[in-house]
Protein backbone atom coordinates (compact mmCIF):
# COMPACT_ATOMS: atom_id res chain seq x y z
CA UNK A 1 0.00 0.00 0.00
CA UNK A 2 3.03 1.92 0.66
CA UNK A 3 4.66 1.46 -2.42
CA UNK A 4 1.31 2.04 -4.43
CA UNK A 5 1.41 5.96 -2.84
CA UNK A 6 4.80 6.79 -3.06
CA UNK A 7 4.19 5.57 -6.84
CA UNK A 8 1.10 8.11 -7.49
CA UNK A 9 3.20 10.83 -5.45
CA UNK A 10 5.96 10.53 -7.72
CA UNK A 11 3.40 10.41 -10.71
CA UNK A 12 2.04 13.47 -10.01
CA UNK A 13 5.05 15.44 -9.34
CA UNK A 14 6.21 14.29 -13.00
CA UNK A 15 3.38 15.07 -14.61
CA UNK A 16 1.35 17.47 -12.52
CA UNK A 17 3.79 19.91 -11.32
CA UNK A 18 5.22 19.97 -15.04
CA UNK A 19 1.40 20.90 -15.88
CA UNK A 20 0.39 23.54 -13.61
CA UNK A 21 3.91 25.05 -13.95
CA UNK A 22 3.02 25.54 -17.70
CA UNK A 23 -0.95 26.86 -17.21
CA UNK A 24 0.72 29.34 -14.34
CA UNK A 25 3.37 30.77 -17.05
CA UNK A 26 0.20 31.24 -19.20
CA UNK A 27 -1.86 33.13 -16.94
CA UNK A 28 1.41 35.34 -15.75
CA UNK A 29 2.46 35.82 -19.38
CA UNK A 30 -1.37 36.82 -20.40
CA UNK A 31 -1.18 39.12 -17.44
CA UNK A 32 1.77 41.33 -17.91
CA UNK A 33 0.03 41.51 -21.81
CA UNK A 34 2.90 38.84 -23.21
CA UNK A 35 3.48 36.24 -25.27
CA UNK A 36 5.97 33.63 -26.37
CA UNK A 37 4.91 33.41 -29.93
CA UNK A 38 3.19 30.03 -29.25
CA UNK A 39 -0.30 30.96 -30.23
CA UNK A 40 0.96 32.43 -33.52
CA UNK A 41 3.04 29.48 -34.28
CA UNK A 42 -0.37 27.45 -33.34
CA UNK A 43 -2.24 29.64 -36.27
CA UNK A 44 0.13 29.55 -39.01
CA UNK A 45 0.41 25.80 -38.34
CA UNK A 46 -3.50 25.33 -38.51
CA UNK A 47 -3.48 27.54 -41.84
CA UNK A 48 -1.27 24.73 -43.56
CA UNK A 49 -3.37 22.26 -42.12
CA UNK A 50 -6.62 23.24 -43.39
CA UNK A 51 -5.24 24.04 -46.92
CA UNK A 52 -3.34 20.40 -47.41
CA UNK A 53 -7.14 19.43 -45.99
CA UNK A 54 -8.64 21.72 -48.98
CA UNK A 55 -5.95 20.07 -51.46
CA UNK A 56 -6.97 16.44 -50.26
CA UNK A 57 -11.01 17.06 -50.90
CA UNK A 58 -10.21 18.34 -54.12
CA UNK A 59 -8.45 15.18 -54.93
CA UNK A 60 -11.12 13.19 -53.70
CA UNK A 61 -13.52 14.91 -56.00
CA UNK A 62 -11.34 14.81 -59.30
CA UNK A 63 -11.11 11.12 -58.46
CA UNK A 64 -15.21 10.73 -57.70
CA UNK A 65 -15.89 12.96 -60.71
CA UNK A 66 -13.02 10.48 -62.96
CA UNK A 67 -14.77 7.06 -61.66
CA UNK A 68 -18.74 8.53 -62.42
CA UNK A 69 -17.48 9.53 -66.37
CA UNK A 70 -15.53 6.55 -66.48
CA UNK A 71 -18.59 3.80 -65.60
CA UNK A 72 -20.84 5.76 -68.01
CA UNK A 73 -18.92 6.65 -70.66
CA UNK A 74 -21.98 6.81 -72.94
CA UNK A 75 -23.21 9.87 -71.64
CA UNK A 76 -19.66 11.77 -72.11
CA UNK A 77 -21.51 13.52 -74.99
CA UNK A 78 -24.25 14.16 -73.88
CA UNK A 79 -24.03 15.93 -70.12
CA UNK A 80 -26.96 15.43 -68.12
CA UNK A 81 -27.74 17.41 -64.40
CA UNK A 82 -27.28 14.01 -63.25
CA UNK A 83 -23.65 14.25 -64.22
CA UNK A 84 -21.87 17.85 -63.69
CA UNK A 85 -19.42 19.31 -65.26
CA UNK A 86 -15.88 18.80 -63.94
CA UNK A 87 -15.64 22.52 -62.99
CA UNK A 88 -19.13 22.41 -61.15
CA UNK A 89 -17.89 19.49 -59.80
CA UNK A 90 -14.47 20.48 -58.60
CA UNK A 91 -15.09 23.92 -57.20
CA UNK A 92 -11.27 24.66 -56.24
CA UNK A 93 -12.08 25.45 -52.46
CA UNK A 94 -13.36 22.05 -51.60
CA UNK A 95 -16.94 23.66 -50.43
CA UNK A 96 -18.87 22.49 -53.26
CA UNK A 97 -19.88 26.04 -54.23
CA UNK A 98 -19.82 27.19 -57.59
CA UNK A 99 -17.01 29.35 -58.14
CA UNK A 100 -14.57 30.97 -60.89
CA UNK A 101 -11.08 32.21 -60.44
CA UNK A 102 -12.03 32.83 -56.52
CA UNK A 103 -15.21 35.16 -57.35
CA UNK A 104 -18.93 34.52 -55.67
CA UNK A 105 -21.75 33.06 -58.19
CA UNK A 106 -23.31 36.60 -57.54
CA UNK A 107 -20.22 38.70 -58.51
CA UNK A 108 -19.06 39.63 -55.00
CA UNK A 109 -15.70 38.36 -54.23
CA UNK A 110 -14.03 37.89 -50.63
CA UNK A 111 -13.15 41.08 -49.38
CA UNK A 112 -11.31 40.05 -46.26
CA UNK A 113 -8.24 37.52 -46.45
CA UNK A 114 -5.79 37.36 -43.43
CA UNK A 115 -6.97 40.41 -41.56
CA UNK A 116 -6.71 42.76 -45.09
CA UNK A 117 -8.94 44.43 -46.99
CA UNK A 118 -8.28 42.12 -50.71
CA UNK A 119 -10.71 44.93 -52.61
CA UNK A 120 -12.03 48.14 -52.85
CA UNK A 121 -15.87 47.12 -52.05
CA UNK A 122 -18.00 44.05 -51.33
CA UNK A 123 -21.19 43.85 -53.57
CA UNK A 124 -24.53 42.66 -51.81
CA UNK A 125 -22.67 41.52 -48.88
CA UNK A 126 -20.69 38.95 -49.93
CA UNK A 127 -21.78 35.44 -49.51
CA UNK A 128 -25.02 35.95 -50.68
CA UNK A 129 -27.86 34.11 -53.35
CA UNK A 130 -29.17 36.85 -55.11
CA UNK A 131 -26.87 39.96 -56.38
CA UNK A 132 -29.04 43.17 -55.96
CA UNK A 133 -27.78 46.70 -57.75
CA UNK A 134 -26.57 48.91 -54.77
CA UNK A 135 -27.84 52.12 -55.98
CA UNK A 136 -31.68 50.40 -56.35
CA UNK A 137 -32.20 48.72 -53.35
CA UNK A 138 -35.33 49.87 -51.29
CA UNK A 139 -34.67 50.41 -47.76
CA UNK A 140 -36.45 52.19 -44.82
CA UNK A 141 -34.28 55.14 -45.37
CA UNK A 142 -33.55 55.40 -48.89
CA UNK A 143 -36.68 56.50 -50.98
CA UNK A 144 -35.79 57.45 -54.45
CA UNK A 145 -38.64 59.24 -56.39
CA UNK A 146 -36.56 59.32 -60.11
CA UNK A 147 -38.66 56.34 -61.43
CA UNK A 148 -41.86 57.62 -61.52
CA UNK A 149 -40.23 61.03 -63.33
CA UNK A 150 -39.12 59.27 -66.11
CA UNK A 151 -40.42 58.59 -69.30
CA UNK A 152 -38.15 55.73 -70.34
CA UNK A 153 -40.49 52.88 -69.69
CA UNK A 154 -37.69 50.29 -70.65
CA UNK A 155 -35.29 51.71 -67.25
CA UNK A 156 -35.02 49.01 -64.99
CA UNK A 157 -35.38 48.81 -61.53
CA UNK A 158 -34.37 46.69 -58.47
CA UNK A 159 -35.36 45.40 -54.88
CA UNK A 160 -33.87 44.41 -51.70
CA UNK A 161 -37.36 45.28 -49.87
CA UNK A 162 -39.15 43.71 -47.62
CA UNK A 163 -42.01 41.06 -48.24
CA UNK A 164 -44.54 43.66 -47.96
CA UNK A 165 -43.27 45.71 -51.04
CA UNK A 166 -43.23 42.08 -53.11
CA UNK A 167 -46.87 41.76 -52.12
CA UNK A 168 -47.88 45.43 -52.66
CA UNK A 169 -46.34 45.57 -56.20
CA UNK A 170 -48.24 42.28 -57.35
CA UNK A 171 -51.55 43.10 -56.13
CA UNK A 172 -51.04 46.22 -57.76
CA UNK A 173 -49.84 44.50 -60.92
CA UNK A 174 -52.94 42.34 -60.85
CA UNK A 175 -55.74 44.73 -60.25
CA UNK A 176 -54.89 46.78 -63.30
CA UNK A 177 -54.62 44.11 -65.75
CA UNK A 178 -53.75 46.00 -68.50
CA UNK A 179 -50.44 46.75 -70.56
CA UNK A 180 -49.98 50.36 -69.83
CA UNK A 181 -51.90 52.57 -71.87
CA UNK A 182 -55.00 54.76 -72.56
CA UNK A 183 -55.52 56.61 -69.04
CA UNK A 184 -53.06 54.75 -67.35
CA UNK A 185 -50.21 56.58 -69.75
CA UNK A 186 -51.95 59.55 -69.90
CA UNK A 187 -51.14 60.43 -66.33
CA UNK A 188 -47.64 58.49 -66.54
CA UNK A 189 -48.28 55.66 -65.09
CA UNK A 190 -46.70 52.12 -66.70
CA UNK A 191 -47.15 48.49 -65.92
CA UNK A 192 -43.16 48.36 -65.88
CA UNK A 193 -43.37 50.03 -62.76
CA UNK A 194 -45.28 47.48 -60.55
CA UNK A 195 -42.00 45.24 -61.46
CA UNK A 196 -39.38 47.18 -59.43
CA UNK A 197 -41.79 45.49 -56.26
CA UNK A 198 -42.81 42.26 -57.48
CA UNK A 199 -39.08 41.50 -58.42
CA UNK A 200 -38.05 42.58 -54.83
CA UNK A 201 -40.47 40.61 -53.17
CA UNK A 202 -39.52 37.88 -54.84
CA UNK A 203 -35.72 38.57 -53.98
CA UNK A 204 -37.06 38.81 -50.03
CA UNK A 205 -38.61 35.71 -49.92
CA UNK A 206 -35.48 33.97 -51.80
CA UNK A 207 -33.35 35.94 -49.51
CA UNK A 208 -33.81 39.16 -47.60
CA UNK A 209 -30.47 41.18 -46.26
CA UNK A 210 -31.65 40.97 -42.37
CA UNK A 211 -32.53 36.86 -41.03
CA UNK A 212 -28.84 36.10 -43.44
CA UNK A 213 -26.66 38.45 -40.72
CA UNK A 214 -28.04 36.20 -37.81
CA UNK A 215 -26.77 33.15 -39.11
CA UNK A 216 -22.63 31.66 -39.02
CA UNK A 217 -20.79 33.07 -41.19
CA UNK A 218 -20.11 30.42 -44.71
CA UNK A 219 -16.77 29.75 -44.48
CA UNK A 220 -14.53 29.47 -47.84
CA UNK A 221 -12.92 26.30 -47.06
CA UNK A 222 -13.87 23.31 -44.70
CA UNK A 223 -11.94 24.13 -41.07
CA UNK A 224 -12.37 20.51 -39.56
CA UNK A 225 -14.86 21.40 -37.43
CA UNK A 226 -18.29 18.92 -37.59
CA UNK A 227 -20.47 21.97 -36.70
CA UNK A 228 -20.00 23.71 -39.92
CA UNK A 229 -22.20 23.17 -43.00
CA UNK A 230 -19.04 21.48 -44.11
CA UNK A 231 -19.02 17.93 -43.26
CA UNK A 232 -16.15 16.40 -44.81
CA UNK A 233 -14.50 14.32 -41.64
CA UNK A 234 -14.84 11.12 -43.76
CA UNK A 235 -14.36 11.84 -47.59
CA UNK A 236 -11.03 10.25 -46.84
CA UNK A 237 -8.75 8.55 -44.61
CA UNK A 238 -6.01 11.46 -44.11
CA UNK A 239 -8.65 13.99 -43.50
CA UNK A 240 -10.39 11.66 -41.04
CA UNK A 241 -7.66 10.74 -39.15
CA UNK A 242 -6.78 14.15 -38.88
CA UNK A 243 -10.02 14.99 -37.41
CA UNK A 244 -10.30 12.43 -34.58
CA UNK A 245 -6.08 13.89 -33.36
CA UNK A 246 -7.76 17.67 -33.68
CA UNK A 247 -11.00 16.50 -32.19
CA UNK A 248 -9.32 15.06 -29.28
CA UNK A 249 -6.60 17.82 -28.68
CA UNK A 250 -9.26 20.17 -28.80
CA UNK A 251 -12.28 18.50 -26.38
CA UNK A 252 -9.43 16.94 -23.65
CA UNK A 253 -6.16 19.23 -23.90
CA UNK A 254 -7.17 22.68 -25.18
CA UNK A 255 -10.42 22.72 -23.23
CA UNK A 256 -9.54 21.74 -19.36
CA UNK A 257 -6.81 24.26 -19.72
CA UNK A 258 -8.71 27.18 -21.27
CA UNK A 259 -11.34 26.05 -18.53
CA UNK A 260 -8.86 26.40 -15.79
CA UNK A 261 -7.47 29.70 -17.24
CA UNK A 262 -10.92 31.15 -17.56
CA UNK A 263 -11.98 30.41 -13.72
CA UNK A 264 -8.48 31.82 -12.21
CA UNK A 265 -9.24 34.86 -14.36
CA UNK A 266 -12.57 35.09 -13.07
CA UNK A 267 -11.74 34.66 -9.47
CA UNK A 268 -8.50 37.18 -9.77
CA UNK A 269 -11.67 39.73 -11.43
CA UNK A 270 -13.87 38.77 -8.31
CA UNK A 271 -10.89 39.10 -5.74
CA UNK A 272 -9.06 41.94 -7.46
CA UNK A 273 -12.05 44.52 -8.14
CA UNK A 274 -13.71 43.49 -4.46
CA UNK A 275 -9.98 44.62 -3.08
CA UNK A 276 -9.94 48.11 -5.56
CA UNK A 277 -13.33 48.87 -4.67
CA UNK A 278 -11.90 49.10 -1.19
CA UNK A 279 -9.03 51.72 -1.72
CA UNK A 280 -10.06 55.56 -0.47
CA UNK A 281 -7.80 57.32 -3.02
CA UNK A 282 -9.35 57.93 -6.11
CA UNK A 283 -5.99 58.15 -7.96
CA UNK A 284 -4.48 55.11 -6.51
CA UNK A 285 -7.37 53.40 -7.08
CA UNK A 286 -7.76 54.21 -10.59
CA UNK A 287 -4.46 53.84 -10.92
CA UNK A 288 -5.06 49.78 -9.61
CA UNK A 289 -8.22 49.82 -11.55
CA UNK A 290 -6.76 50.05 -14.62
CA UNK A 291 -3.90 47.14 -13.79
CA UNK A 292 -6.76 44.27 -12.79
CA UNK A 293 -9.02 45.58 -15.68
CA UNK A 294 -6.81 44.96 -18.36
CA UNK A 295 -4.97 41.71 -16.46
CA UNK A 296 -8.87 40.14 -16.12
CA UNK A 297 -9.49 40.26 -19.78
CA UNK A 298 -6.32 39.34 -21.15
CA UNK A 299 -6.67 36.25 -18.92
CA UNK A 300 -10.18 35.74 -20.38
CA UNK A 301 -8.79 36.28 -24.00
CA UNK A 302 -6.19 33.69 -23.65
CA UNK A 303 -8.12 31.36 -22.42
CA UNK A 304 -9.78 31.45 -26.00
CA UNK A 305 -6.13 31.11 -27.33
CA UNK A 306 -7.26 34.82 -28.42
CA UNK A 307 -4.96 35.85 -31.07
CA UNK A 308 -5.42 40.08 -31.56
CA UNK A 309 -3.84 42.40 -33.79
CA UNK A 310 -4.02 46.23 -32.98
CA UNK A 311 -3.56 48.61 -35.45
CA UNK A 312 -3.04 52.26 -35.69
CA UNK A 313 -2.34 52.89 -31.49
CA UNK A 314 -2.26 56.63 -31.91
CA UNK A 315 -6.16 56.45 -32.31
CA UNK A 316 -6.87 54.88 -28.72
CA UNK A 317 -9.98 56.07 -27.27
CA UNK A 318 -8.86 58.68 -24.43
CA UNK A 319 -10.31 59.52 -21.07
CA UNK A 320 -14.45 61.12 -21.40
CA UNK A 321 -14.96 60.12 -24.37
CA UNK A 322 -17.16 57.30 -26.79
CA UNK A 323 -15.35 54.29 -28.07
CA UNK A 324 -18.09 52.94 -30.27
CA UNK A 325 -17.73 49.51 -32.05
CA UNK A 326 -19.11 47.11 -34.26
CA UNK A 327 -20.62 43.93 -32.40
CA UNK A 328 -20.31 39.82 -33.11
CA UNK A 329 -19.96 38.62 -29.72
CA UNK A 330 -19.70 39.44 -25.86
CA UNK A 331 -16.23 38.87 -26.54
CA UNK A 332 -16.13 42.02 -28.13
CA UNK A 333 -15.62 43.47 -24.44
CA UNK A 334 -12.45 41.50 -23.93
CA UNK A 335 -10.89 41.59 -26.71
CA UNK A 336 -10.65 45.81 -26.59
CA UNK A 337 -10.24 45.20 -23.02
CA UNK A 338 -7.01 43.73 -23.17
CA UNK A 339 -5.38 47.15 -24.50
CA UNK A 340 -7.40 50.16 -23.21
CA UNK A 341 -9.59 50.40 -19.81
CA UNK A 342 -13.59 51.00 -20.19
CA UNK A 343 -16.19 52.08 -18.35
CA UNK A 344 -19.08 49.59 -19.69
CA UNK A 345 -22.57 49.88 -20.41
CA UNK A 346 -25.28 47.69 -21.55
CA UNK A 347 -28.27 45.44 -20.78
CA UNK A 348 -27.89 43.81 -17.13
CA UNK A 349 -27.63 40.57 -17.08
CA UNK A 350 -27.83 37.33 -14.83
CA UNK A 351 -25.55 34.18 -14.78
CA UNK A 352 -21.94 34.22 -15.98
CA UNK A 353 -21.80 37.45 -17.58
CA UNK A 354 -23.73 38.86 -14.14
CA UNK A 355 -21.03 37.76 -11.87
CA UNK A 356 -18.60 40.06 -14.08
CA UNK A 357 -20.86 43.05 -14.23
CA UNK A 358 -21.16 43.07 -10.53
CA UNK A 359 -17.58 42.38 -10.06
CA UNK A 360 -16.36 45.01 -12.57
CA UNK A 361 -18.79 47.83 -10.86
CA UNK A 362 -17.15 47.99 -7.61
CA UNK A 363 -14.33 49.50 -8.77
CA UNK A 364 -14.78 51.69 -11.12
CA UNK A 365 -18.10 53.64 -12.85
CA UNK A 366 -20.36 51.07 -14.87
CA UNK A 367 -24.02 51.38 -16.46
CA UNK A 368 -26.34 48.49 -16.16
CA UNK A 369 -29.77 48.89 -17.42
CA UNK A 370 -32.80 47.03 -17.76
CA UNK A 371 -33.79 47.00 -21.86
CA UNK A 372 -37.63 47.04 -20.93
CA UNK A 373 -37.74 49.50 -18.59
CA UNK A 374 -37.93 53.18 -20.61
CA UNK A 375 -37.41 54.66 -17.65
CA UNK A 376 -34.12 53.06 -16.92
CA UNK A 377 -33.84 54.65 -20.71
CA UNK A 378 -33.55 58.32 -19.54
CA UNK A 379 -31.70 57.51 -16.51
CA UNK A 380 -29.00 55.89 -18.99
CA UNK A 381 -29.10 59.43 -20.76
CA UNK A 382 -28.26 61.43 -17.96
CA UNK A 383 -25.66 59.32 -16.65
CA UNK A 384 -24.02 59.29 -19.86
CA UNK A 385 -23.65 63.39 -20.04
CA UNK A 386 -22.65 63.30 -16.12
CA UNK A 387 -19.62 61.22 -17.44
CA UNK A 388 -18.56 62.21 -20.48
CA UNK A 389 -17.89 65.40 -18.26
CA UNK A 390 -15.88 64.57 -15.97
CA UNK A 391 -12.13 63.86 -17.57
CA UNK A 392 -11.20 61.81 -14.86
CA UNK A 393 -13.34 58.99 -16.09
CA UNK A 394 -12.24 56.42 -19.04
CA UNK A 395 -13.67 56.45 -21.77
CA UNK A 396 -17.08 54.50 -22.44
CA UNK A 397 -17.17 51.04 -24.24
CA UNK A 398 -20.36 51.07 -26.35
CA UNK A 399 -22.03 48.45 -29.16
CA UNK A 400 -24.90 51.36 -30.90
CA UNK A 401 -25.63 48.03 -32.93
CA UNK A 402 -27.76 46.59 -29.13
CA UNK A 403 -27.08 43.23 -30.74
CA UNK A 404 -24.73 40.41 -32.33
CA UNK A 405 -24.43 40.47 -35.72
CA UNK A 406 -22.61 37.97 -37.52
CA UNK A 407 -19.00 39.68 -38.54
CA UNK A 408 -20.04 39.99 -42.49
CA UNK A 409 -21.70 43.35 -41.75
CA UNK A 410 -22.77 46.44 -40.06
CA UNK A 411 -26.40 47.46 -39.06
CA UNK A 412 -28.31 50.66 -37.95
CA UNK A 413 -26.61 52.65 -35.37
CA UNK A 414 -28.54 53.82 -32.05
CA UNK A 415 -28.79 57.43 -32.42
CA UNK A 416 -28.77 58.18 -28.37
CA UNK A 417 -25.05 57.78 -27.54
CA UNK A 418 -24.31 60.52 -31.26
CA UNK A 419 -26.91 62.93 -28.91
CA UNK A 420 -25.39 63.29 -25.92
CA UNK A 421 -22.38 65.06 -27.25
CA UNK A 422 -18.41 64.38 -26.45
CA UNK A 423 -15.18 62.51 -28.90
CA UNK A 424 -16.41 59.49 -30.73
CA UNK A 425 -13.50 56.78 -31.07
CA UNK A 426 -14.66 54.45 -33.99
CA UNK A 427 -13.26 50.70 -33.50
CA UNK A 428 -13.80 48.31 -36.53
CA UNK A 429 -13.31 44.67 -35.23
CA UNK A 430 -13.05 41.86 -37.71
CA UNK A 431 -13.11 37.77 -37.13
CA UNK A 432 -10.90 35.49 -38.80
CA UNK A 433 -13.70 32.83 -38.76
CA UNK A 434 -11.39 29.58 -40.33
CA UNK A 435 -10.28 29.57 -36.46
CA UNK A 436 -13.47 29.45 -35.01
CA UNK A 437 -16.87 30.99 -35.47
CA UNK A 438 -17.08 34.13 -32.66
CA UNK A 439 -20.83 35.13 -33.96
CA UNK A 440 -23.30 34.31 -30.80
CA UNK A 441 -26.71 33.66 -31.88
CA UNK A 442 -28.72 35.10 -28.54
CA UNK A 443 -31.61 33.14 -29.58
CA UNK A 444 -29.98 29.54 -30.49
CA UNK A 445 -27.15 29.44 -27.64
CA UNK A 446 -26.82 30.56 -24.13
CA UNK A 447 -23.99 31.67 -22.62
CA UNK A 448 -22.22 28.77 -20.92
CA UNK A 449 -23.33 27.08 -24.34
CA UNK A 450 -21.53 29.82 -26.70
CA UNK A 451 -18.62 29.54 -23.92
CA UNK A 452 -18.77 25.78 -24.62
CA UNK A 453 -18.18 26.12 -28.18
CA UNK A 454 -15.55 29.19 -28.35
CA UNK A 455 -13.12 26.89 -25.39
CA UNK A 456 -13.89 24.00 -28.04
CA UNK A 457 -12.76 25.97 -31.26
CA UNK A 458 -9.76 26.26 -32.77
CA UNK A 459 -8.90 30.09 -32.20
CA UNK A 460 -10.15 33.14 -31.97
CA UNK A 461 -8.26 35.61 -34.01
CA UNK A 462 -9.44 39.26 -35.13
CA UNK A 463 -7.78 42.54 -36.01
CA UNK A 464 -8.74 45.74 -34.06
CA UNK A 465 -8.28 48.95 -35.97
CA UNK A 466 -8.31 52.16 -34.28
CA UNK A 467 -9.66 54.75 -36.03
CA UNK A 468 -9.15 58.75 -36.16
CA UNK A 469 -11.50 60.28 -33.75
CA UNK A 470 -14.84 61.94 -34.75
CA UNK A 471 -17.17 64.92 -33.91
CA UNK A 472 -20.53 65.66 -34.52
CA UNK A 473 -20.87 68.89 -37.64
CA UNK A 474 -22.62 72.14 -37.16
CA UNK A 475 -26.20 71.41 -38.55
CA UNK A 476 -25.35 67.52 -38.43
CA UNK A 477 -28.30 65.67 -36.80
CA UNK A 478 -27.71 62.62 -34.89
CA UNK A 479 -28.68 60.35 -37.35
CA UNK A 480 -26.32 61.46 -39.87
CA UNK A 481 -23.56 61.57 -37.38
CA UNK A 482 -24.43 57.78 -36.25
CA UNK A 483 -24.54 56.50 -40.12
CA UNK A 484 -21.23 58.38 -40.65
CA UNK A 485 -19.14 56.97 -38.18
CA UNK A 486 -21.01 53.58 -39.22
CA UNK A 487 -19.68 53.99 -42.59
CA UNK A 488 -16.46 54.46 -41.37
CA UNK A 489 -16.31 51.02 -39.38
CA UNK A 490 -17.59 49.25 -42.07
CA UNK A 491 -15.22 50.47 -44.81
CA UNK A 492 -12.41 49.59 -42.55
CA UNK A 493 -13.53 46.43 -41.31
CA UNK A 494 -13.92 45.08 -45.06
CA UNK A 495 -18.00 44.60 -43.50
CA UNK A 496 -21.56 45.74 -45.62
CA UNK A 497 -22.96 48.94 -44.30
CA UNK A 498 -26.71 47.87 -44.06
CA UNK A 499 -29.62 50.54 -42.74
CA UNK A 500 -31.82 48.17 -41.36
CA UNK A 501 -32.12 47.54 -37.62
CA UNK A 502 -30.70 44.84 -35.59
CA UNK A 503 -33.80 44.77 -33.69
CA UNK A 504 -35.51 42.76 -36.24
CA UNK A 505 -33.54 39.91 -34.84
CA UNK A 506 -36.63 39.93 -32.56
CA UNK A 507 -38.96 42.04 -33.92
CA UNK A 508 -41.15 42.72 -36.87
CA UNK A 509 -40.77 45.84 -39.10
CA UNK A 510 -41.79 49.25 -38.18
CA UNK A 511 -44.60 50.22 -39.57
CA UNK A 512 -42.96 53.14 -40.69
CA UNK A 513 -41.35 51.22 -43.64
CA UNK A 514 -44.00 49.86 -45.17
CA UNK A 515 -46.09 53.32 -45.12
CA UNK A 516 -43.20 54.71 -46.81
CA UNK A 517 -42.89 52.40 -49.68
CA UNK A 518 -46.97 52.60 -49.56
CA UNK A 519 -46.26 56.45 -50.66
CA UNK A 520 -44.02 56.11 -52.99
CA UNK A 521 -45.90 53.35 -54.90
CA UNK A 522 -48.95 56.05 -54.81
CA UNK A 523 -46.73 58.44 -56.24
CA UNK A 524 -46.14 55.59 -59.31
CA UNK A 525 -49.63 55.32 -59.52
CA UNK A 526 -50.74 59.38 -59.78
CA UNK A 527 -47.94 59.82 -61.94
CA UNK A 528 -46.43 62.26 -59.75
Amino acid sequence: MGGLQAAWSIMSMVTLTPFFAFLFSIVFMASIGKSFGVRRLYVNLLVKIFEFGRQNIESVRKQQFANITQSDPEDEDAPSGDNPSPDAADTGDGTGCAKTNGTLPNGGSHRYMNGRDTSSHIANGGNTVISRAESLILSPEMIDDTRSKSAEPQEEGAGGGTRDQGEEGDEETKSDGSEGGGEHEAAGFKLSNCLDYVKSGMEAIIEDQVTSRFLAEELKNWNLLTRTNRQYEFISWRLTVIWMIGFLIRYFILMPMRVLICFIGVVYCVIGFAFVGMIPTYRLRRAMNDIVFKHTFRMITRSISGVVRFHHPEYKPKNCGFCVANHTTPIDIAILSTDCTYSLIGQRHGGFLGVLQRALARASPHIWFERAEAKDRILVAKRLKEHVTDPKNPPILIFPEGTCINNTSVMQFKKGSFEVGGVIYPVAIKYDPRFGDAFWNSSRYSMMQYLFLMMTSWAIVCDVWYLPPMERQEGESAIDFANRVKRVIADQGGLVDLVWDGQLKRSKPKKEWKEKQQEKFSKLLKGE
